[in-house]
């Protein structure tokens, strides 16, 4: 399997990665205080981290909904926060042209579920040269991610990692089938497990999304224990007043808790 290096935090060899932050950026202060919070957290225990948030979501349930600053002024706040926190940063990109200014700021950049497909937008990726989280779709079967890795690696851009957020299961719900990690897995890329996403229950509230929070820990202790390279998670320190997501966001305050617990799972299966 090939490692995936991000700003010197090696996916893929050996040590688990937590990837996490609030979905959205709301505010600037909101946002440099998640980081500062969740990197104190993940130092305490040794884990390698990268902050992600991001500065549009384009693809919410309702026109009303908030989406964020957008992106100059989300990429001046996700630079301030790699500047003065020294850590690395991952965010979505949705359209051509937030690929470059966006590759200026970002370590990492994720390729949303719905968008894994579209072919342009994984070549202005790849061409970045900066590593590619791909979310794979939730219409997607996990052997055939293996079309959208060839992709990016026609640019020359071998360092991918692939993610699980969960499949489509009826109307409005979602369901994570563990074999995915594996099949993905075999592909040759190091596994991200999205466990706040795959609680998701997409358009469930009609004008937004639903989710199962109480679910996150025990699938998160699920998912390492069957073998990942990286974690991501939502976390917000509010859920019931997040701007987005909120539903499957994990407590700030639950975090540490639940990370000790993931920690002595990874210990025992190595």
């Amino acid at each position: 399997m090939k490692k995936v290096n991000v700003r010197g935090i090696t996916i893929g060899g050996g040590d688990l990665v937590l990837i996490a932050g609030p979905c959205v950026i709301e505010s600037r202060t909101h946002a440099i205080y998640m980081a500062h919070a969740l990197k104190e957290i993940t130092s305490n225990l040794s884990i390698p981290y990268i902050f992600k948030t991001s500065f549009d979501k384009a693809n919410r349930s309702s026109i009303d909904a908030y989406r964020g600053p957008g992106l100059k002024k989300g990429l001046d706040i996700l630079g301030e926060i790699r500047q003065d926190l020294g850590i690395p940063i991952t965010s979505d990109i949705h359209t051509l042209d937030q690929a470059l200014p966006a590759s200026k700021v970002l370590d990492l950049v994720q390729i949303p579920a719905f968008l894994c497909r579209q072919t342009d937008l994984l070549l202005a990726a790849g061409k970045t040269g900066l590593p590619i989280n791909i979310k794979k779709g939730q219409f997607m079967a996990p052997w055939d991610m293996i079309n959208v890795i060839k992709k990016v690696e026609s640019t020359g851009n071998t360092q991918i990692l692939l993610t699980e957020r969960g499949t489509s299961f009826g109307y409005n719900n979602l369901i994570c089938d563990f074999r995915s990690l594996a099949s993905m897995r075999s592909l040759g890329k190091p596994v991200v497990f999205d466990v706040t996403h795959s609680l998701q229950l997409p358009g469930g509230k009609g004008d937004s999304s639903g989710g199962n929070r109480e679910f996150i820990i025990p699938l998160a202790r699920a998912g390492v224990a069957f073998g990942i390279d990286a974690l991501f998670m939502e976390v917000h320190d509010n859920p019931e007043h997040a701007l987005s997501d909120g539903p499957n966001s994990l407590r700030l305050s639950d975090l540490d808790k639940a990370l000790k617990q993931i920690l002595d799972i990874k210990k025992v299966v190595g």
